[in-house]
């Protein structure tokens, strides 16, 4: 009797033990724009992360340029697929919900990465608040804490929204610094930069600084600034890309940029995504890395965009 129990008790525990690990045969990632180095670092990171859990993964990568009804087609197809892992860089934080929804009905994993992503199961991004608040506190000091300032605004996904809102956060610890814009759209890239700039020099004639919510907006306003003979403006921003570091080594306006690191971001939102396809979710489902501040001064120590996780 004792013989058959002990068996008994075997069998059940054979069935009942731990299910093997769900490999990762596919990951798709859809992303704002792949002519931003940024975006792609991030498709490398991805790539690089998934291929270390598995050689033979098969990763896709789209570039949404910041196109909603775009991005929904890409998901369809990424679901189409048959994919076990989605990397998500909404082009709307909110209305991507619906894509999300049917993702993750096809038992698709979905992590946003940089930005939030409605409905995703996790989102992995820079602390972006953080980013904005230590890009302004600099320029504010830079300017001596009065003046007229600038904030250039952008694409309004949730990374750039609490960028704005940090540097506000800052920029309101100085009674004396007046902001006379904040709701233009620099369009994430140099051109968009260059062209705000424009405008902005055009109708204010005293601007004492400006704070572009990514580098290429910030070397595409520096360029304007100088082509208009404009001096002794102040710019700062937000992403630590190779660009500006050549910028802030340079004879140029721009004295500061808060780092990212794209490359980690998608890397660590591979293994988040994973683990949940193995039933191991995050103890908090948002991942946030902090910024650090890269000046003239400590450019020459900085690592850059890491081409490891």
């Amino acid at each position: 009797m004792l013989r058959r129990l002990a068996l008994a008790g075997l069998a059940l525990a054979a069935l009942c033990g731990p299910a093997p690990a769900r490999e990762l045969k596919a990951v798709g990632i859809t992303l704002g724009s792949l002519g931003n180095p940024f975006f792609v670092a991030l498709a490398k990171g991805g790539e690089a992360a998934a291929r270390a859990i598995n050689p033979n993964v098969r990763v896709t990568v789209a570039s949404a340029e910041y196109d909603l009804f775009k991005q929904f087609t890409q998901i369809d197809n990424f679901i189409a697929l048959g994919v076990d892992l989605i990397l998500i860089n909404a082009a709307d934080p909110r209305a991507v919900l619906a894509a999300v929804r049917r993702a993750r009905a096809a038992g698709i994993v979905v992590i946003g990465v940089d930005v939030a992503a409605s409905g995703a199961d996790a989102t992995v991004q820079t602390d972006n608040t953080q980013a904005g608040a230590i890009s302004c506190a600099y320029l504010a000091e830079k300017i001596g804490g009065r003046g007229n300032v600038i904030i250039e605004n952008g694409p309004q996904v949730s990374a750039v929204i609490d960028r704005v809102k940090g540097c506000k956060e800052s920029l309101a610890k100085r009674p004396e610094i007046k902001i006379l814009s904040d709701d233009q759209d620099g369009k994430g890239s140099r051109e968009g930069g260059l062209a705000a700039m424009q405008g902005y020099l055009t109708r204010f004639p005293e601007i004492a600084g400006v704070f572009t919510i990514n580098d290429p907006q910030a070397i595409g306003s520096d360029l304007a600034a100088r082509q208009l003979g404009r001096k002794n403006i102040v710019i700062t921003s937000v992403d630590g890309a190779p660009d500006i570091e050549t910028a802030l080594k340079g004879n140029t306006l721009i004295k500061a940029s808060a780092s990212q690191n794209p490359f980690a971001i998608s890397a660590q939102a591979v293994k988040i995504g994973y683990g949940i396809l193995n039933g191991q979710k995050p103890a908090d489902p948002m991942v946030l890395i902090p910024s650090v501040l890269v000046t003239p001064e400590t450019v020459g120590s900085y690592r850059g965009w890491a081409s490891g996780p």
